[in-house]
């Protein structure tokens, strides 16, 4: 729960040069982010979006989209998030990549966003800038990204049906992971460090009923193929041994970081783990700053999410700048 919505403000200010004034600023540019920048801008408001990276977030890494609704065919990340930047300049939208935001402040209802390049001011800001998975850090991991190493069970586990795969954690994503791609695969091994697992009893019992193959204090050290994963390196801790065990997809399920500092720093609200805390319209603690998507705290982490809450979080901006007959704060 959100707690003294709209009564916190920004009170650090600093001097410079301001370049432009928008009435919407909008931070990353993952489908969140340009779902907010297609409804801002189609409702007339001058849209910009900062992106540290390039267009797309994490979505573009999915190579292949199937549950979104419309694209029964399937579509890859990168066509959907390609589509989405089209339609959001299409109305107008500006978009600037690599450019990463150092500092926002909040003066006499007046956003000032501060960037690498440039200083904007606008009168709303939508945090859309998501989150990064957690790696582990092993030769073979960023080779196979996308070619048999996933962050995201409930994207790519169709691909690996009848397959044998390897889930890396022990919480509760761990588990629920393993339980998931248990219907799917043919093999399904969970490699965890600790002889006990983080995740809840229920969800323990529940992967053993699945007959999920529990590999106690065991680390994947190397992630081994040519097109694709092929097998891994496991290490335990314990005696020392390792052993290489062919595999076709890795499931790395040892958390996400919210990508929330600069908001933190602004003095917007967040949750033990960094996640952004919003009411159901959307809001922060502070007035006239919004965020949506998987920066926010929520319990599904999908596309289809971050777009319902960004149309809310656009929508809410576009009343809280023109304030409609409608609109009530």
């Amino acid at each position: 729960m959100v707690s003294n919505i709209h009564k916190c403000q920004w009170k650090t200010s600093y001097s410079m040069v301001v370049l432009k004034h928008l009435d919407l600023i909008i931070i990353g540019a993952g489908t969140a982010g340009l779902t907010a920048a297609l409804y801002g801008a189609r409702s007339g408001l001058r849209t910009l979006v900062l992106e540290e990276r390039i267009i797309g977030g994490s979505a573009a890494e999915t190579p292949i989209i199937e549950n979104y609704p419309g694209f029964y065919e399937g579509i890859s990340g990168r066509e959907l998030v390609d589509r989405m930047a089209k339609h959001c300049k299409k109305f107008g939208a500006e978009i600037n990549e690599l450019e990463s935001v150092t500092k926002m402040t909040f003066k006499d209802s007046m956003a000032t966003v501060k960037t690498e390049k440039a200083t904007y001011t606008s009168s709303v800001v939508i945090i859309a800038s998501g989150c990064h998975y957690k790696e582990l850090g092993v030769p073979g991991e960023a080779e196979f990204r996308g070619r048999g190493v996933s962050y995201c069970t409930l994207c790519d586990g169709a691909f690996f049906k009848e397959k044998k795969v390897i889930v890396v954690g022990g919480g509760n994503t761990a588990a629920i992971s393993s339980i998931y791609l248990a219907n799917l695969a043919s093999v399904v091994m969970v490699a965890h460090r600790r002889d006990q697992l983080r995740a809840e009893e229920a969800l323990v019992k529940d992967m053993r009923s699945q007959n999920v193959d529990i590999l106690w204090n065991t680390e994947v050290k190397e992630i081994k193929g040519d097109t694709k994963v092929k097998s891994v390196i496991l290490h335990n801790n314990k005696t020392g041994k390792k052993r290489e065990v062919d595999i076709d997809g890795v499931f790395i399920q040892v958390g996400e970081v919210p990508n929330s500092q600069v908001a933190k720093k602004a003095g917007v609200e967040v949750d033990k783990d960094g996640y952004i805390l919003v009411d159901s319209r959307q809001r922060t603690n502070i007035e006239g700053l919004y965020a949506a998507g998987d920066i926010t705290k929520g319990p599904v982490k999908q596309i289809g999410t971050a777009v319902g809450q960004s149309i809310i979080a656009a929508t809410e901006a576009f009343g809280h700048i023109k304030q409609p007959y409608y609109y009530q704060r």
